[in-house]
């Protein structure tokens, strides 16, 4: 079972401990202001096999690579000035910028599925800490079995992954609540690979350049873009109008559902229509409502502006028809 150090408490501790397994080979769960990742050294693809391992997680599925800082980011990747401008607002943040990467790289092509390109972000608060602490970058996907919900406390991670890790850095709950943005930036530009904590409008709003969706993608070349994603066991029903009995419902503000009395349970996202909130409570609200039993969860609409978005993008993956049993997700 894995130990649990609490950062808040013992964070010298924390840094030690991780440390020692990081540059052992080993995993660590650690917290960021995203969701808890899954982190093991990005140069070191024993360590990086362990991730594919305890994930379930299909090899062809890249990894994000976390960094302390700029400078330590550029020591790996290739940035124009478009990618330097946004790191320069965004880093530390809920930010990922697909990259060239350099071509002396050391950055395991295990954790970039053989492409040419990585993913980067610099995390806020501890997990920088961690990272500057050891010197080397860390890959850290969701720390949870591939597909299923991301885990958003030390709880969740160590439910669903505690047997198979031998650490786990319990910072609370995270703040944001969902994956980061992912963007691919290319000369001039940009393209949104997976919505998350930064808007496209502030991208947009930083750049003055549109942000390009990119939905017909023939390969994946970012975490997250998997059709069938971040789902749990229940089968997922979107912008409900009325509910069913034995169905649980997920609320976002005050709607009218017809049928709500007979709902197995009714939870709420955010009853002030907050998308920041509903962001925060999404994983932790659909894990809650996956133990009620129910065979399917209903969710109320919820607007697509700023983060909602993202929202809206995790919870259609969520809905989406499942692997049939040995397929790949």
């Amino acid at each position: 079972m894995a130990r649990i150090i609490h950062i808040r408490t013992e964070e010298q501790t924390a840094l030690t401990e991780a440390g020692r397994v990081l540059k052992g080979g080993e995993l660590t769960a650690i917290p960021t202001e995203t969701v808890y990742g899954l982190a093991a050294d990005a140069t070191n693809p024993d360590a990086i096999a362990k991730i594919y391992a305890a994930k379930g997680r299909p090899s062809f599925n890249p990894l994000i690579c976390h960094m302390s800082d700029l400078a330590m980011a550029e020591r790996y990747a290739i940035f124009s000035p478009l990618a330097r401008k946004l790191a320069h607002a965004f880093w530390p943040g809920p930010l990922t910028l697909v990259l060239p990467l350099k071509a002396d790289c050391c950055i395991a092509s295990a954790a970039t599925a053989g492409l040419p390109t990585v993913g980067i972000r610099v995390p806020q608060g501890f997990a920088g800490r961690l990272i500057d602490h050891i010197d080397r970058p860390l890959a850290a996907p969701s720390a949870n079995t591939s597909g299923q919900i991301s885990p958003t406390t030390a709880a969740h991670v160590d439910a669903d992954l505690g047997a198979k890790i031998p650490l786990i850095l319990d910072g609370g709950p995270a703040g944001v609540g969902v994956e980061s943005t992912i963007v691919k930036v290319e000369d001039d530009t940009i393209t949104l690979l997976r919505p998350g904590g930064i808007s496209a409008a502030e991208i947009e709003g930083l750049t003055g350049q549109h942000v390009k969706r990119h939905k017909a993608l023939t390969a994946i070349v970012a975490p997250g873009m998997m059709v069938s994603h971040y789902a749990p066991h229940a089968a997922v029903r979107l912008n409900a109008k009325s509910v069913s009995s034995g169905e649980a419902l997920v609320l976002f503000g005050r709607p009218d559902i017809t049928g709500i009395e007979s709902a197995a349970a009714v939870y709420q996202l955010s009853e002030t229509e907050s998308l920041a909130e509903a962001a925060s409570r999404l994983y932790d609200t659909m894990k809650s409502a996956d133990k009620a039993g129910a065979a399917t969860i209903a969710f109320t609409p919820i607007p697509t502006d700023g983060i909602g978005e993202a929202i809206n993008d995790r919870l259609a993956r969520a809905a989406a028809p499942r692997p049939a049993a040995g397929e790949s997700e």
